[in-house]
């Protein structure tokens, strides 16, 4: 509708006919939905861990991600970098827009007194935060009792169920490198991306904390693991996703070395094929991890847990790993978002760098560029 369809600007308008364009106007305005704005930041620590704050003034006790109310006149990212201020005490730079989110009157969320005519919520990446800054957060705590940084499992257990859905896809979004997931009452509107589709989360490993040594494993250790990043020929590597209750916990293809496996290349040769169907080709020994107690084992004491890189010749159709009776998702990465999905902090992306440096000397494979999570088709993968 133009300026002067609502009558504005016509000097030579009667009385009549300007009663009747304010009519209209008015009509016209009302007619436009109204809705609250809000925002919110995505803050991680160094292994990827969520920020969430604790607010004193709701009485069901859930967390938020931190943020807040849009005030009058102001624009979504300057009150995200207000509010991550105000609440944190932190000055934090914001990279991208993870998540826009419109939350209906009606949602059963709100509550039946609430008054919220409805709300498009933005969720802005204000990146990973360093040790010192961590240590530098400061909360208002009249409004905020505490905060913690959180796996994302947990930190769904924390926040009301449409603010868990809204911070798992500004996260994967984060994680996946896809385009600003839009969402409505919590869903998606558009495709879904593959971490969404798979629900997969991200866990933390206190193990991997541990330096990877790279010096051949002392024969008094048994070797209990062997674990690899295996390269397609664009310089991705794939990641397996295990479907749980809680959601999918991804790992890098091989397993748990058995008796039967005359090495633990063999078991990687076995474990990649059952669980993501991989053929592969030339494994070379990364290093390995010290387990002090190998409690997951049975507490058989201390031994190594084996980090290779393969190349992969052939992917074959999807199948049920024989070990668990489900099949497992196959995920297309970077493996520099593999680490950050696998949860290993900066060992883990000191360790993907040295994959993927090893890849390059060993078979000539280019170093992926950034691009978008994939899942491997069902049919598999014919390589070149």
């Amino acid at each position: 509708m133009t300026t002067r369809e609502l009558g504005e600007g016509d000097p030579s308008a009667s009385p009549s006919t300007t009663s009747s364009a304010t009519t209209a106007a008015e009509h016209y305005a009302a007619a436009r939905h109204a809705a609250w704005l809000g925002a919110a930041a995505l803050i991680t620590d160094e292994i990827g861990r969520v920020l969430l704050v604790h607010p004193t003034y709701r009485k069901d006790d859930s967390w938020l991600l931190p943020g807040g109310v849009v005030e009058a006149g102001e624009h979504p990212h300057v009150t995200c970098r207000r509010e991550i201020t105000e609440e944190l005490g932190l000055v934090l730079p914001l990279s991208a827009v993870l998540a826009v989110h419109s939350f209906s009157a009606h949602h059963p969320d709100l509550g039946p007194s609430s008054a919220c005519p409805g709300e498009v919520r933005f969720v802005f990446d204000a990146g990973t935060l360093t040790p010192d800054q961590v240590q530098a957060i400061r909360l208002p705590h009249e409004e905020l009792s505490e905060y913690a940084f959180l796996e994302t499992r947990d930190a769904v257990r924390r926040l009301r169920p449409v603010d868990a859905q809204i911070m798992l896809a500004a996260y994967r979004a984060r994680l996946g490198n896809t385009a600003t997931a839009h969402l409505a009452d919590g869903h998606h509107i558009f495709d879904i991306p593959a971490l969404d589709r798979h629900d997969v989360h991200v866990r933390y490993r206190p193990l991997w904390d541990s330096p990877l040594h790279r010096e051949p494993v002392p024969d008094h250790l048994p070797v209990q693991q062997a674990w690899s990043w295996c390269f397609v020929p664009d310089g991705r590597v794939v990641l397996v996703a295990d479907p749980g209750p809680r959601g999918a916990l991804p790992m890098l293809p091989g397993g748990t070395v058995e008796d039967t496996d005359a090495t633990p290349e063999a078991t990687l040769h076995r474990e990649a094929a059952e669980e993501a169907q991989l053929t592969l080709s030339d494994p070379v020994r990364l290093g390995w991890v010290l387990d002090e107690t190998g409690k997951v084992y049975g507490g058989v004491g201390p031994n190594a847990r084996l980090r290779l890189a393969a190349r992969i010749t052939a992917i074959g159709p999807a199948a049920v790993d024989p070990a668990t009776g489900r099949p497992f998702a196959r995920l297309l990465t970077t493996p520099a978002q593999a680490a950050a999905l696998l949860g290993w902090g900066p060992p883990g992306a000191r360790q993907a760098q040295l994959a993927a440096h090893t890849a390059r000397a060993r078979w000539n494979l280019p170093v992926a560029s950034p691009t978008a999570v994939e899942e491997i088709p069902v049919e598999g993968i014919q390589l070149r």
